[in-house]
């Protein structure tokens, strides 16, 4: 199974990118499976009906997501719906969240769950431990291929919790820090691992948005507001290949500039 895994994508650069791209890529590379995170999808910020309507159109087949997941109200409604392809961070402290934490595919007899966890440190939230969690997930999916989705700040708790799970899961695919980091690997017990996958935006920006504004904020201290505009386009990616053992058999980084 080979199965793009697509970093956070921020706003509307991001979206044209996907749409401009992604056929070609799925086509040119064999992909089985396209999961993206999703949670920075409108304005940066959140996720709306429209814009999933738009990426599901143009090939995506999972969402995963982050601690923007609730940000925009008008999603929530929408996430118990099992025709939603939107999965949550699974270490939320209460089932009474909305949304699913983990989705499962059969693809040529392998069958795969991707699921999603947020990290704890320097993120704002009450959580659970991700890490007794990805136990609960291994302990409920025995003979799966499981992917997670570790939405996460801290590169440290990342590549402990790949420490953890060395050999346990096929992948863990760090994000949320919008910056790709180039140490794509497979352990010798079949786990791939990525600190972070990047993002789809805007080349010229800090993490997606308008750099100036940004800079502001650091020069003044003062709140600015979050803006996107237009220009060259980053694509950030990697290609996951696995088997029917669960066990990954490579990872590979995927790039585009796109103008």
């Amino acid at each position: 199974m080979k199965l793009l895994f697509i970093a956070d994508i921020v706003g509307r650069p991001g979206r044209q990118a996907i749409s401009k791209i992604l056929p070609e890529i799925v086509k040119n590379e064999s992909i089985d499976l396209v999961v993206a995170n999703g949670e920075n999808l409108s304005a940066g910020i959140g996720i709306t009906k429209k814009n999933y309507d738009q990426m599901i159109e143009a090939g995506i087949d999972l969402f995963t997501s982050g601690n923007h997941i609730f940000d925009k109200a008008e999603i929530i409604p929408f996430l118990d719906d099992k025709s939603i392809q939107i999965i949550r961070p699974a270490n939320y402290p209460t089932n009474d969240v909305p949304g699913h934490t983990t989705h499962t595919y059969e693809i040529m007899g392998e069958k795969i769950v991707i699921a999603n966890l947020l990290g704890r440190v320097f993120i704002n939230a009450s959580l659970d431990c991700p890490f007794k969690t990805a136990d609960q997930i291994v302990k409920d999916f025995p003979g799966h291929t499981i992917v997670i989705d570790f939405h996460a700040e801290a590169t440290s708790e990342k590549q402990a919790l790949y420490q953890h799970l060395n050999g346990k899961v096929a992948a863990i695919l760090g994000t949320h820090t919008h910056v790709p980091t180039a140490d794509a690997r497979v352990s010798d017990k079949g786990t791939a691992f990525i600190t972070d996958a990047g993002l789809v935006g805007l080349e010229n920006s800090v993490l997606g948005f308008d750099a100036e504004t940004i800079v502001q904020k650091f020069l003044t201290g003062m709140p600015q507001p979050y803006s996107i505009s237009s220009g060259r386009t980053t694509f950030n990616s990697v290609i996951l290949e696995t088997d029917k053992s669960g066990k990954a058999r490579s990872i590979k980084q995927l790039i585009k500039i796109i103008e």
